[in-house]
């Protein structure tokens, strides 16, 4: 069969042609698919290789190929840098991928030169205006036959009457006036002292005639009002025998009110008589009320450490009563730092007294970032004026500062708590964020020191056993407040959170020197302000979100002063604040928490434990 096939193939030239083109074709195919698949293949490797691998900076054994939370602690995960960019960079900057830089949500935004306005944010309560207070009085001695306005809020008028009073001593002189009527002719002086006597106790002409004309003795008389108001106290009852001069009422005419703000000592460089103020009230939603600062009290309370700034308002739909809460913000020009360079809160990570952000460099075709310390003046709210550190037209890091910083210190890199560079162990130790995670983090193994802090193992002995006595009282009405959260009562957690002001003001701070003193100054501040939140609000949620920042301050008080006897466990919740998550102090190890309640009382975890 063979030798048939051949003999076939050799009568036909044109067939051997087709054969050899197939043949040629398929040699054509061996030698040039493979070297295409294996440049195919390293291109897929190469890309795998370059993928973006995601981990935790407080737990760097985490790899993920894929953006989200931590297992562990619940952080969001960072983008790790990896293998050599293909634009030469300083050696000290971070490179991030476009991809990762946009998976990491890092936002960025040119810092210019804008007008300073401080929002500098009051709260305080709706008075009476004390002008406008008036005390109802008899003006006779005797007893109180009836009452005609009968309680606490009664609306009256001018010329109203109030009370029946029976009076022996005006029966008397309504029977020195008929007496003396009757010789009115050849004795007028008599007459009219007779008359004048009346008058001093209130009675008008009108019911003077009438007792002349009537020619009798009247035994009960009433007691007119003498302005228009409400009656905010009634000091007697039916029956009662009231002296010449004695207060049955004080009323008040609510026409015009006053709202008093507590000012910090931090905030009234910045307040002036004449500043204008936009305030709300719990009481009426989506309603805004302007007034203009008409009076800044020159005394700073001793034991609040606060100075009454007052408003008046018109008040005559009567709407705004007194004792209703408002929260008001005073924008205040700063024109000593006019011109001055203005950054985003959320831009600056500070650790002890430096101050961070993270510089774009120009000219970089991937994201390349560097770490600048910089000067910081005056806070405006959700901004800050920069003194020195920055230039017109730096772009700087507004959001995902946090993921560049750790990726920094992962690399070994200059970073918020390694200036120089050096690699650090990772952890939770001496991390911070602003107003997330208080300085001088550290474990109740191994303790560190922030600089710029005060920290029991330094200051302990310059703090007398008093103020850490007194600090014990203050943690204990804390607990109340934390408690209060943890059974979802509002009601209870603003009354704790009243509590917990009222223990504040009995600390003595002349009891702290030197550094201490100014430590607990700025702790104390904080304190009273995110307590005055709590007390103003009436949603949960929303006094859930101040005793976040409270839970802060008093971690920061704590580690700095110390306490008695105490054991004090420092629990996270990783949910919290959109994922952010957030911390309290706790004086039990189970984890019931706070900002959550019923709901997930048991997600947390112990950070820390504390003992004294």
């Amino acid at each position: 069969m063979k030798i048939k096939i051949i003999n076939i193939v050799s009568s036909n030239k044109y067939f051997r042609y087709v054969l050899f083109a197939i043949v040629g074709f398929f040699l054509g195919w061996i030698f040039f698919h493979h070297p295409q698949k294996t440049e195919v293949s390293n291109q897929n490797t190469e890309q795998s290789e370059r993928a973006i691998i995601w981990t935790c900076a407080m737990h760097p054994q985490i790899r993920m190929n894929h953006p989200g939370k931590c297992p562990i602690c619940g952080m969001d995960l960072i983008p790790l840098n990896q293998g050599p960019s293909s634009t030469p960079t300083d050696p000290n900057a971070i490179q991030l991928t476009k991809e990762a830089a946009q998976l990491a949500n890092v936002l960025t935004s040119t810092v210019t030169k804008q007008k300073p306005v401080k929002e500098v944010r009051l709260y305080g309560r709706v008075q009476a205006d004390e002008r406008l207070l008036q005390s109802q009085v008899s003006h006779m001695p005797g007893r109180i036959e009836k009452l005609l306005a009968n309680f606490t809020g009664e609306t009256v008028n001018k010329g109203q009457p109030l009370a029946i009073i029976y009076s022996p001593d005006l029966i008397t002189a309504q029977q020195e006036l008929l007496e003396a009527a009757k010789m009115k002719q050849s004795q007028p002086e008599i007459y009219e002292a007779a008359k004048d006597k009346l008058r001093q106790w209130k009675l008008t002409d009108n019911q003077i005639s009438e007792i002349e004309n009537s020619g009798k003795v009247t035994d009960n008389f009433e007691i007119y009002s003498n302005t228009d108001g409400v009656i905010i106290s009634m000091r007697v009852n039916n029956g009662d025998h009231v002296d010449q001069g004695t207060v049955l009422f004080d009323v008040a005419d609510l026409s015009d009110i006053w709202v008093m703000f507590d000012a910090y000592e931090s905030d009234l460089p910045f307040l002036n008589n004449g500043d204008q103020l936009t305030f709300t009230v719990q009481a009426l939603p989506g309603r805004n009320f302007t007034g203009t600062i008409s009076f800044i009290d020159p005394v700073i309370n001793s034991v609040t450490r606060v100075a009454k700034v007052r408003v008046e308002i018109n008040n005559s739909a009567r709407r705004l009563k007194p004792e209703m809460f408002a929260s008001g913000i005073v924008k205040a020009d700063l024109n000593k730092y006019a011109d001055k360079l203005i950054i985003p809160r959320s831009s600056v990570l500070w650790t002890g007294t430096r101050s961070i952000v993270y510089v774009r460099e120009p000219g970089s075709s991937e994201p390349v970032f560097r770490m600048r310390e910089i000067e910081l003046g005056p806070s405006l709210g959700n901004s800050y004026v920069v003194m020195s550190g920055l230039n017109d037209g730096d772009e700087i890091v507004t959001s995902g500062t946090y993921s560049i910083d750790a990726s920094a210190q992962l690399e070994g890199k200059p970073s918020m708590m390694n200036p120089g560079g050096e690699k650090v162990a990772t952890g939770h130790a001496g991390m911070e964020m602003p107003r997330m995670e208080p300085a001088g983090r550290q474990t109740a193994e191994k303790k560190e020191t922030t600089p710029g802090m005060v920290t029991p193992g330094n200051s302990q002995s310059k703090v007398s056993m008093n103020f850490i006595m007194q600090l014990n009282d203050v943690y204990d009405k804390y607990i109340e407040l934390k408690n209060a959260l943890v059974d979802d009562n509002s009601v209870k957690a603003g009354e704790a959170s009243k509590s917990l002001k009222e223990e504040l003001g009995r600390v003595d701070m002349k009891l702290l020197g030197g550094d201490a003193h100014m430590k607990w100054m700025e702790i104390l501040n904080g304190l009273n302000k995110e307590a005055a939140s709590i007390i103003s609000e009436s949603k949960i949620d929303s006094q859930r979100s101040a005793f976040s920042v409270l839970s802060n301050l008093m971690y920061e008080a704590v580690r700095t002063f110390g306490l008695m006897g105490k054991t004090v466990y420092y629990q996270f919740c990783p949910m919290f604040n959109n994922g952010t998550g957030a911390y309290w102090l706790s004086e039990i190890k189970e984890i019931k928490n706070p900002y959550y309640g019923k709901k997930m009382i048991d997600c947390g975890e112990i950070r820390e434990t504390l003992n004294f």
